[in-house]
């Protein structure tokens, strides 16, 4: 694959753990490191292409430069114990059944589907549970067309990695719209559907079509969200990709309607932000009418630094989007390796939503997406001889806990709800949600 003269590229080509030493020949990536990608890309996915490769990542920086970092798996990701058996059964083949056995038995303790995305996400109707759908929050439901469960490049902190490893088991994939259309005529409730993945912009236009305009058709259907990381990872299927016309078509169509168009853009690093491709598609994609909104976790060795945060926000705002999350990562897959404790990210939150003027401080943050919802952690008070990390409910399973604030004990080490204990006072309806979990008819 060739760069042309305006930094685009003549086609997509995905690199994956067998193009390493093609990746090698054309970038510093050490021996050491080949081995460690094919070790760790044996339980959790690895996908790159050429715009990354070339835009993005800093070869003279790597293997600490952020980029480098969020798309190559890294030594530590897995712990020592599993590392020395994947090392053991280096030589074998994947199908081996002692490789299968003991990579399955290495993604179940990466808790592959938190939050009760199986348990409790799942809908049903009256043929049963819907394929390829979650309902967790009243007015929301996620959507994952089957033809969409990829990426450009997956980041290696991904908290959907379970989607790329091709166990069937672990996925959520729809054949088609019929069953979601089907689910939306029985839940008027539903205002917002959110296509999701992988990254629904791996498709053609054509397959996106098929897709989309069946939601033009749903009366109560008013906001269509599409989840993607491809202004970042592959700018160029919106500005040079044979379809990008089409696409953005498609896009002034679904506005047209009289539908609220926004596209969730993954952001991880300003560095995603400063290219002229990225900046190109980012015009093109607003000029149809869409929002763009903007999302990403507190990574360690990526971005876990106040002024990261703060250039990636007012890059944002330049650029005409809005800073929406910084989420907490989730527990799972590599969570050791990524996490930052909660202490810190709300010093990091704070100090880079500080330097940053008005209109970028729609962000909110540092944001754990639970199993009762996404929890804010809105900062450190003290009371007494005591400090608390002071929460609040920005969503939730149960629409009656909206906006509920509570607290739990301060903890230095803390990097994920279940590290913490909350207190809720005389407030059982919250108790039982934080404490137990349940299931409404929300996720029925």
């Amino acid at each position: 694959m060739h760069l042309t003269a305006d930094g685009t590229t003549t086609r997509f080509r995905a690199y994956g753990p067998r193009q390493l030493d093609e990746i090698a020949r054309r970038h510093p990536l050490p021996d050491a490191a080949r081995e460690t990608v094919r070790l760790v890309s044996r339980v959790l996915p690895f996908r790159v292409n050429e715009y990354v490769l070339s835009e993005l990542v800093d070869w003279t920086q790597a293997p600490d430069d952020p980029m480098y970092q969020l798309v190559f798996p890294q030594h530590g990701m897995l712990d020592e114990a599993d590392t020395a058996v994947l090392r053991r059964l280096a030589g074998r083949r994947d199908g081996d059944p002692e490789v299968v056995a003991a990579v399955r038995a290495i993604r179940e303790r990466l808790n592959p589907h938190p939050g009760g995305q199986q348990e409790l996400n799942v809908p049903r109707d009256d043929s049963g549970t819907v394929p390829g759908l979650q309902h967790k929050y009243r007015e929301t439901v996620l959507y994952f067309p089957g033809q969409g469960q990829t990426c450009h490049t997956y980041c290696t902190y991904c908290f959907r990695w379970a989607q790329f490893v091709g166990d069937a088991d672990l996925r959520f994939a729809a054949r088609g719209p019929e069953g979601l259309i089907r689910y939306l005529r029985g839940h008027p409730d539903v205002s917002d559907v959110l296509v999701t993945g992988g990254d629904p912009m791996v498709m053609t236009t054509e397959r996106l079509r098929t897709h989309l305009e069946p939601l033009l058709d749903a009366p109560t259907v008013r906001t269509i969200r599409i989840g993607t990381k491809s202004p970042a990872y592959w700018p160029q299927r919106f500005v040079s990709d044979a379809d990008a016309d089409d696409v953005l078509r498609l896009f002034e169509r679904v506005v047209g309607s009289g539908r609220v168009l926004a596209l969730l853009a993954h952001f991880s690093h300003p560095r995603e932000l400063a290219t002229p491709l990225a900046q190109r598609a980012l015009e093109r994609i607003r000029a149809t009418g869409a929002v763009v909104y903007c999302q990403a976790p507190l990574i360690g060795h990526v971005n876990d630094s106040a002024a990261t945060w703060s250039a990636l926000w007012r890059a944002e705002l330049a650029a005409g989007l809005v800073p929406y999350y910084m989420f907490v990562a989730r527990d799972t897959g590599p969570h050791a390796y990524y996490r930052v404790p909660l202490t810190r990210a709300v010093d990091i939150f704070q100090d880079a939503y500080r330097d940053l003027p008005g209109l970028a401080r729609t962000v909110r943050g540092p944001v754990m997406s639970t199993t009762v919802g996404k929890i804010v952690v809105d900062g450190v008070e003290q009371i007494a001889q005591e400090r608390y990390f002071r929460l609040r409910l920005l969503q939730a399973r149960d629409p009656r806990l909206v906006g509920r604030p509570f607290r739990a004990p301060w903890s230095p080490d803390a990097a994920w709800f279940d590290d913490l204990r909350p207190e809720t006072g005389d407030d059982e309806t919250l108790r039982a949600a934080l404490t137990t979990g349940f299931r409404t008819e929300v996720a029925r």
